[in-house]
């Protein structure tokens, strides 16, 4: 059975309690099997964030914040005993099939590997991968891949990084442009937006947990200015409009892909960039929102 295929039957098994929760998985010998402590989000999915914060990325003369486009992670459903997981590793350009490699031999599929920057240095590029099997073994198949690369790992129970670095922008002003509520996130101020529809792999729902929700994130630049950049999941109709509104006002396009392999409905991930006043490229996204299926607040 392929990995779209064991999709569906994971999820299948996700959506009857009786044998699906995240109860049953032991998800401290996962981060120990994994080398970092994860954090529970809705759904009863498991979370890790892979911030790649050895890197020093500039871009048009920005000092890239891991949080804005810099934050890999993997995310584990629970199935019963066993689990699928769901990521976006963050690699520089030698360290790819090194990565992928250990990937293969510990039986991890490779879904997507792309770029979502241009002109950034170094270049960085997201390699999307997904398994499903015992939690304990996908997480440290996955830790001996990362030790082909110099993803940085803290011991297990590790306090995250401080949320709390100031943002220097009018979040309020944001949020009541985008119509959403923004979070602060290691100096960046970010917006996941699901889509009203709903997503599945191989027949079943896929949560916005794992990687299905629209990312926009604001990276203060001073003087009232944002670098911003992120993905709008789209369904095919949908990518030229957005497209076309993100550009008209001033955000360049910088990548359309995919992320998965047999999602329903087919959809696209497209990356942006830009520099400028927050409220000015807000507004330029909220455009690109209008033409898209979100759900409302």
């Amino acid at each position: 059975m392929g990995f779209a295929g064991k999709i569906a039957v994971g999820f299948l098994l996700l959506a009857l309690p009786s044998l699906a929760s995240a109860a049953e998985i032991d998800w401290q010998k996962v981060d120990a099997a994994l080398g970092k402590a994860g954090s529970a989000q809705p759904g009863g999915v498991h979370k890790y964030g892979l911030p790649r914060s050895d890197l020093h990325v500039t871009l048009d003369g920005v000092d890239i914040k891991p949080a804005l486009a810099l934050g890999g992670w993997l995310a584990f459903a629970p199935m019963g005993d066993k689990a699928m997981v769901m990521g976006d590793l963050v690699l520089t350009a030698d360290e790819v099939n090194p990565v992928l490699s250990k990937l293969e031999a510990g039986g991890i599929s490779v879904t997507a590997i792309h770029n979502h920057l241009l002109r950034a240095s170094p270049m960085t590029f997201y390699m999307h991968v997904g398994g499903e099997g015992d939690p304990e073994k996908l997480a440290a198949a996955l830790r001996e891949a990362l030790s082909a690369s110099k993803t940085p790992f803290a011991p297990p129970g590790s306090p995250a990084p401080a949320a709390a670095q100031p943002i220097d922008l009018n979040t309020a002003t944001l949020d009541r442009i985008l119509g959403a509520k923004g979070r602060p996130n290691s100096g960046v101020y970010q917006f996941s937006i699901p889509r009203a529809d709903t997503i599945k792999e191989g027949g079943m729902t896929v949560p916005p947990a794992m990687g299905t929700a629209i990312g926009i994130n604001f990276q203060p630049t001073g003087e009232g200015k944002a670098a911003i950049t992120g993905d709008f999941v789209l369904v095919a109709a949908e990518v030229n409009p957005v497209m076309r509104a993100l550009r008209s006002n001033g955000i360049e396009v910088t990548a359309v892909h995919n992320h998965m392999l047999d999602d329903q409905p087919r959809l696209f991930f497209l990356h942006f960039w830009a520099n400028d006043d927050a409220g000015k490229l807000a507004k330029g996204l909220k455009a690109a929102l209008d033409k898209v299926n979100v759900a409302k607040s």
